[in-house]
């Protein structure tokens, strides 16, 4: 009779810096593990700490915390199957503490790999507060040896091949690895290599859940060499799954199970917003939103993001119309509430406005309107919202997309203002593109209604910002399908001027464009922090100085 091995996959959400909470979760997962038999349970990287930890892993009092938290949970986990989970080591003599991921069975500790490719580019610091780990060897767990990369280790030859050469059966790769567009097939075709080289089967196991602007899809598989699909689990949400090895004359092979369809395009996008602030606003300890709901599309799908995170009774929208409101905007933001099923309000901003022009008229005088009094009426709906969210307590959200926040087109201490922007890296072509799915699809988990959530009249209107008669974005920018392809050739793909241009743009609209997104960096180092969805977010993916006088030349 052929040798088994059972592995307990937990995809699971941890909480930063909630070691005892993290602890208790892993708890949870061991005891399911044993009920189903289980040889051995595995959660994700640096689970019991958090991911990404940025400089909290380099205060010695948090890492010898986590280290007594996993002492108790290791001896809770006694006995029964063995649980391995990540966290940071701080040996004495170090200036910086390694990334490990511990396995622990009967009561001890039998292995504790060092994470050694440390990943310093993009969203990742990890030479800046890690401690590169040589390369560990296979440790055994009933009948099988297993070898550990962790997350990066992945995506390189080097471990993996060691691993093999040293006797492992089974390549158990824990991962942090947050979403982008398109990262699946990225993962795939690394994960496929390893398998191919090495002739091992390969647990992808990745954590799931949204930290501060980077999100974790879960998203969890398992490989049979050469690369065939066993396993696949859900993406943006927590599972565990059994895993089932026998061992054959081919070596050690993982048995067919579920494989669940994976989210493409917007869809991916749409839930990974969902999750993103479901997240950002429970783990901050907030349970209710706010936000202006203008009846334009942005404020719109911000909206039904926040509904189908939060709930529609946790989710209040207040439409601030100065003189400028069209009768359709107010029409279709009370379109937008009514299908949502959240609360609107009405709260008019020509009193204070009012009130702002009179005190500083003495010192405009003279002087001919322009932006600034446009940007008053932004401001003053700012000011009531932030005050709004104070008195009651409720997260406000803000509303602006990629392409606006490129290129400044939002009011800083105005719109701007807020504690969280769910579509902040979503170009406004995308924005529609994302209301149109979510109008067209439900997926099990959101808290708002199936159906069409958002008018086809708000999706397909003119934006425009209402801050003077007849005014549309169009006016001062180039049209949203020209401007976002200059956008994202300037910033996601780096390209120069000319670069731009010999793909079919007009020279002084791309030399405009530039400009406007090089003038307006100091907004966005002051901008709420967003679901990140692309390599080239604005944060960490995209620094840039503040102040910079160059230009392209081209």
């Amino acid at each position: 009779m052929s040798a088994t091995f059972h592995l307990t996959m937990a995809q699971l959400n941890p909480v930063m810096g909630d070691l005892e909470g993290n602890a208790d979760k892993a708890r949870a997962a061991w005891t399911t593990a044993r009920d189903a038999g289980a040889d051995m349970v595995a959660l994700p990287e640096m689970f019991l700490t958090g991911y990404q930890p940025q400089d909290l892993i380099r205060k010695p009092a948090f890492v010898a915390h986590a280290r007594a938290v996993l002492n108790r949970l290791v001896a809770d986990c006694a006995d029964g199957p063995a649980l391995g989970i990540g966290l940071a080591a701080w040996p004495e003599g170090r200036d910086k503490p390694f990334n490990v991921w511990v396995v622990a069975h009967q009561g001890r500790i039998v292995a504790e790999v060092r994470k050694h490719h440390l990943p310093n580019y993009k969203v990742f610091d990890e030479k800046r507060n890690f401690t590169s780990g040589d390369i560990s060897g296979p440790y055994t767990i009933g009948p099988v040896r297993i070898g550990t990369p962790i997350c990066e280790d992945a995506w390189f030859d080097d471990v993996a091949e060691t691993l093999a050469e040293t006797g492992a059966e089974i390549l158990l790769v824990p991962n942090g690895s947050p979403y982008f567009r398109g990262k699946q097939d990225v993962r795939y075709g690394h994960m496929v290599a390893r398998t191919v080289e090495t002739g091992l089967p390969l647990v992808y196991l990745n954590m799931v859940g949204g930290q501060d602007d980077q999100i974790f899809d879960g998203s969890s598989f398992v490989l049979n060499p050469p690369g065939s699909l066993t396993h696949h689990l859900p993406s943006f949400e927590e599972a565990i799954v059994h895993v089932h090895f026998e061992q054959t004359d081919d070596g050690w092979r993982a048995q067919p199970g579920d494989r669940v369809t994976q989210p493409q395009g917007a869809g991916a996008d749409y839930q990974a917003m969902v999750l993103a602030l479901r997240d950002y606003m429970a783990k901050a300890g907030f349970s209710k939103a706010i936000l202006g709901l203008s009846g334009g599309v942005d404020s719109a799908i911000v909206a039904a993001i926040a509904v189908d995170a939060l709930g529609p009774d946790n989710v209040h929208c207040l439409m601030l119309p100065s003189e400028y409101t069209s009768d359709h905007s107010l029409e279709d933001a009370r379109g937008v509430a009514d299908r949502l099923g959240c609360r609107l309000d009405t709260l008019l901003i020509s009193g204070p406005r009012a009130a702002v022009t009179e005190a500083l008229g003495p010192l405009f005088a003279g002087t001919t309107p322009d932006l600034t009094e446009e940007n008053i009426q932004s401001r003053l709906r700012g000011l009531l919202l932030m005050a709004m969210s104070n008195k009651f307590g409720a997260m406000l959200l803000t509303t602006g997309n990629k392409s606006e926040v490129a290129v400044g087109y939002a009011t800083i201490y105005g719109d701007m203002a807020g504690g969280y922007n769910p579509i902040k890296d979503l170009y406004k072509m995308q924005v529609f593109e994302a209301c149109r799915w979510r109008n067209a699809n439900f997926v099990d988990g959101f808290l708002g209604p199936r159906g069409e959530v958002m008018p086809e009249r708000v999706v397909d209107k003119p934006p425009s910002a209402e801050l003077r008669a007849d005014q549309k974005d169009e006016d001062s920018l180039p049209p949203y399908p020209v401007l976002d392809d200059i956008l994202e050739r300037l910033i996601d793909l780096d390209q120069s001027v000319p670069e731009v241009v010999a793909a079919g743009h007009d020279h002084d609209v791309v030399k405009h464009v530039e400009r406007l997104i090089y003038l307006s960096e100091y907004k966005r180092f002051q901008s709420a922090p967003g679901a990140r969805l692309t390599q080239r977010a604005f944060w960490l993916d995209r620094r840039y100085p503040i102040v910079n006088r160059w230009r392209d030349p081209g």
